[in-house]
Parts: structure tokens; sequence; C-alpha cells
């Protein structure tokens, strides 16, 4: 089975659910077990997150064999009001941003 993630106490500044989206945005076609892994949560509570996602009309997915195809919806305005008029998408490009970033740090 999967690896139990390593144990957080305190607060973040991302939600699990931003991390999630993050890490689907980075690959639509990732597996349940590699988002977990990547976000470190644990796989039930990726399937939970992805539920929740979809319910809120953020992502939608196909499946494709024994696979899922995620696509997220762009243009879904979030949900909290002080973030008013900010889109997913826009969320998104700064998420993304810093994981490329995080990612040429670690390979140089």
């Amino acid at each position: 089975m999967g690896q139990v993630p390593e144990p957080h106490t305190g607060w973040t500044f991302l939600t699990n659910h931003a991390r999630v989206l993050a890490a689907i945005a980075g690959n639509h076609s990732a597996r349940i077990r590699d988002i977990a892994a990547r976000c470190r949560l644990t796989e039930r509570a990726v399937q939970k997150i992805i539920t929740d996602l979809e319910a809120d009309g953020y992502l939608t997915h196909t499946r494709a064999g024994r696979s899922n195809l995620y696509l997220i919806q762009p243009h879904t305005l979030l949900r909290h009001p002080a973030d008013s008029g900010l889109t997913v998408a826009e969320l998104l490009v700064f998420l993304l941003q810093h994981d490329d970033a995080r990612s040429t740090q670690t390979s140089v």
C-alpha cells in the first residue's frame, strides 16, 4: 500500500485543496498515489479533495482506460470572499511558477 506521509503540525499558507489542484495542473493524468506523494497526503485524503473540487465545479475527470484524465476549469472563481474575482487559472500560474523554480534549484 501507500506510504504514510510524515506528520505536520501547525498551520500552513496553502490549503491541501490548492496543493492537489496544483499537482493536477502539473500533470493532468497523475495517479492519486502520485498526487498524494507529491502533496504529502494520504490517498484517501486526495480522493476526498478531488471529490470536493469536482462537486464545486473546479475540476472534472474522464476515464482513460484504467486512469483518469483531469480537466481544471480555469475560469472558476475562488470561493473565499477575500479572493473575490481571482480565478483558478490566476492562482495556478503562481503555484506552477513556484514549482518550476523549485525544480530548477534542486536539479542544479
